[in-house]
């Protein structure tokens, strides 16, 4: 496992203990701008691992394909990755 996944894994682990609190936020009944605010930081650490997959990717995948000579196809994929991203 690269040291790219490795960081996103721990920030996607710290996102699943913050939605079993959320979970429990909700069904406590607690106040609804907490949860939010909880929610947003869940947000916050999935797009933070994301980045952390896509420089892994940008810095093997696509490295490799360029220097392959067929890097189309994975820079296309990147393409299509950031066109959802900025949406």
């Amino acid at each position: 496992m690269t040291e790219y996944k490795k960081r996103a894994l721990k920030k996607v682990k710290t996102v699943r203990g913050q939605l079993d609190a959320i979970v429990d936020m909700i069904e406590d009944d607690r106040y609804c701008v907490d949860i939010s605010t909880q929610i947003l930081s869940c947000i916050g650490q999935l797009k933070k691992a994301n980045i952390d997959i896509l420089n892994g990717h940008m810095r093997t995948c696509v490295k490799n394909a360029i220097e392959n000579d067929n890097a189309d196809e994975k820079i296309d994929e990147i393409i299509k990755i950031l066109d959802k991203y900025i949406k």
